[in-house]
């Protein structure tokens, strides 16, 4: 839907009416690395007048640990959906005005039916982006560490000891998310992802604990720039993030070929989403930014830049059509099939998912 002077008038004079104007003071956003367009925070100045003030994070645990010190300072931040159900429902985010936040109709209905499990009534989020977990790859490297003919759309490739052993020489990095990665292994061993029962996290820790003296790296966000300088042949990561890898490795004439691959098994799907924290200094220029981001033209410059499929649906044809075609990045329906939304789960079985993470990372 295109934004008519008509209703960005309607929108302002909401704002005025509720008490709402946005000052000029900074707007203050949180947001992950690699995450944003070329022009989308200079078009945001441009367009409300208001200064970003733009820091970034590695991990929803970073985040997690920053918002419950309370008074971060923030206007925006974009936990992903599993966590911000359980932020919601601790108290850090204040309910959005939709009034405010016209956009809201370019977003895909069936996207917003699936997060409304973790955010009931959409009340608090609005989707910034989605992604999948699955596997990074040096295709030059691992075939020549494994084999021409070495199957590559098996998570077989990191849970086999046996084939993991081959890759260490060449660099193996793991996400430092032990959500994601917990998810993952659980899923190898045909259990529940977003499992319950602790015994089956332990079972899950028995797993990894065999492969974790092949891995190189835990790591969020540097290995992106390791994978495309060759300094990691696989890594568990984010479809994005592996895209732009790719890319990154392309324009630095690199001879070797990043690649994507989803297990044909399944993966973990989530979907990032926007938010207000409870405390923002300035919560009408946050809905500025919110209602900005869901413009299709900027929700596509996002998605061209950094390789994450907008959920904007008249900004999709707005996406370069290379990357609007790559499976990794927009899977087809029978992929979207495998994936599962990581869900969010009670508080004994983060705790037990942290120590146990803790002790894998630490090798005790």
């Amino acid at each position: 839907m295109r934004v008519t002077p008509t209703l960005r008038r309607l929108a302002s004079a909401t704002l005025c009416c509720l008490g709402l104007t946005a000052q000029a003071a900074e707007l203050h956003v949180y947001n992950w690395s690699d995450y944003i367009g070329e022009q989308t925070i200079a078009g945001f100045e441009k367009q409300a007048g208001i200064k970003v003030k733009y820091d970034v994070y590695d991990s929803d645990d970073t985040l997690q640990a920053k918002m419950l010190t309370g008074r971060a300072g923030y206007d925006v931040v974009v936990p992903t959906s599993n966590y911000m159900a359980r932020q919601a429902a601790a108290g850090i985010y204040q309910p959005l005005n939709k009034a405010l936040l016209p956009n809201l109709a370019n977003l895909d209905p069936q996207l917003m039916k699936m997060v409304a499990s973790a955010d009931p009534g959409n009340k608090y989020g609005v989707p910034y982006a989605w992604f999948t977990d699955g596997l990074g790859l040096n295709l030059n490297k691992v075939k020549a560490a494994l084999g021409n003919d070495a199957p590559l759309d098996s998570w077989d490739l990191l849970f086999d000891p046996a084939r993991l052993g081959k890759l260490k020489s060449c660099g193996v990095s793991m996400l430092d998310q032990a959500s994601d990665v917990f998810a993952i292994t659980l899923h190898y061993l045909h259990k529940d992802p977003n499992s319950k029962n602790p015994a089956d996290y332990q079972a899950a820790f028995e797993t990894l604990k065999k492969i974790r003296p092949y891995i190189t790296q835990f790591n969020s966000s540097g290995y992106i720039n390791d994978l495309a300088n060759g300094d990691v042949c696989l890594a568990v990561g984010w479809s994005g993030d592996i895209g732009i890898a790719r890319r990154r490795a392309a324009d630095a004439g690199k001879h070797y070929q990043i690649a994507y691959v989803i297990p044909k098994s399944g993966a973990p799907f989530s979907v990032d989403m926007m938010t207000i924290p409870k405390d923002a200094p300035n919560p009408a220029a946050a809905h500025q930014w919110i209602n900005h981001i869901l413009q299709p033209d900027v929700a596509a410059g996002i998605t061209n830049k950094v390789f994450y499929p907008t959920p904007n649906i008249p900004a999709r044809k707005l996406v370069q059509p290379a990357i609007a075609s790559d499976a990794g990045i927009y899977p087809p329906p029978a992929v979207m099939q495998t994936l599962f939304l990581l869900q969010p789960l009670p508080t004994d079985i983060l705790r037990l998912q942290n120590r146990l993470w803790t002790q894998l990372k630490t090798g005790r």
